[in-house]
């Protein structure tokens, strides 16, 4: 349910949208070997990959939204992630998901425009 802010200043009357009453959801997306997210959807995301991917560019990018990606490996491991055009990293280096079997990788992401997301992968996280 969205609340009012009050006060005066560059938030006054900005609207807050809170899901289920927690800010920061996570929103699990299904194994697709092309995963597309609906960035309209939130700003979390997790996905377990059981094959090889792409995750293409989002759709309904808004500038100065940023999040979280989870991306699991399954039990079986091994399994990649090539990126859609959008995604921008550092140096241009595009990173490698570390394949152990069931590894987590954090990417880290900000909206710059609707054809430029900058993002950064936190490998294996413990």
């Amino acid at each position: 349910m969205p609340v009012s802010i009050s006060g005066s200043g560059p938030i006054s009357g900005t609207r807050l949208a809170v899901a289920n009453g927690v800010i920061g959801n996570v929103t699990t997306l299904s194994y697709s070997s092309t995963l597309t997210i609906d960035l309209s959807a939130g700003n979390n995301y997790a996905v377990t990959l059981t094959g090889s991917a792409t995750l293409a560019n989002p759709s309904n990018p808004v500038a100065g939204r940023s999040g979280i990606i989870t991306i699991t490996q399954d039990g079986t491991g091994s399994r990649t992630l090539a990126y859609g055009t959008s995604w921008d990293f550092s140096n241009g280096a595009v990173p490698t998901l570390t394949t152990t079997a069931n590894a987590v990788d954090v990417l880290a992401y900000y909206v710059i425009s609707t054809t430029q997301i900058a993002a950064r992968l936190i490998p294996d996280v413990k």
